[in-house]
């Protein structure tokens, strides 16, 4: 069972404010990348979970201001150390986070906690395998940021979106501009209605520029 006590046993971390909307956040992140690198392939299971990503700040902003219908449930699938879901919960959405990686997992659980979500509020935080997934039920939307850097995730979120979204059902998805993103939108636009905005974040002198795609199947 998780606790904060054994979290902090075992992790050394770093704290990243953050303002989403008019309301504060910290969220913990690791120190070191060093406890999760494979030491003989340091980019064989590169943990890129551990990252705040801009695309992470801007789908967060994009939910905070959203508004609240209770009666919808959503799907984050890849949370990471769980910024999106974490800020959609506290704004009032009644989401579900999902990540493959367990310490991942662990981080979205501290993160919920030090963030103060209501209970009733507070968002499911699960283990997804999206090779092999077994969750219940289907959700009226389904998030996602920086989940699209390897082709050979297309399919396998395909599948997702596919099994989990309901009829009508919505996916926002943000992602840097790159090729494999722009790629997997356009493979999209063949079976999803596609709007998608650009959004550029700039911090000290850098410009990131940021997909934010809705979808809806045709």
């Amino acid at each position: 069972m998780f606790s904060m006590s054994s979290f902090h046993q075992k992790y050394e971390t770093d704290v990243s404010p953050l303002v989403i909307g008019d309301q504060g956040f910290k969220f913990f992140v690791p120190k070191s990348l060093d406890p999760f690198l494979d030491k003989e392939d340091v980019f064989r299971e590169f943990p890129l979970w551990s990252k705040i990503w801009e695309a992470s700040i801007v789908l967060a902003n994009h939910m905070a201001a959203m508004p609240v219908d209770p009666r919808k449930h959503f799907l984050e699938i890849g949370c990471g150390i769980g910024l999106v879901g974490i800020v959609a919960a506290r704004c009032g959405h009644r989401v579900t986070m999902t990540e493959y990686n367990r310490d991942a997992l662990n981080f979205a659980r501290a993160n919920a906690r030090v963030n103060h979500t209501p209970e009733w509020r507070e968002p499911g935080i699960m283990e997804l395998d999206w090779m092999k997934p077994d969750l219940e039920g289907r959700f009226h939307m389904i998030l996602g940021s920086e989940v699209i850097y390897k082709e050979e995730y297309f399919e396998p979120l395909l599948g997702l979106f596919r099994r989990y979204l309901k009829p009508e059902g919505e996916i926002i998805l943000a992602e840097g501009l790159r090729k494999t993103s722009v790629e997997f939108f356009k493979r999209m636009s063949d079976i999803c209605h596609v709007k998608a905005r650009k959004r550029i974040l700039r911090s000290e002198g850098e410009e990131k520029r940021i997909i934010l795609a809705s979808m809806r199947f045709k």
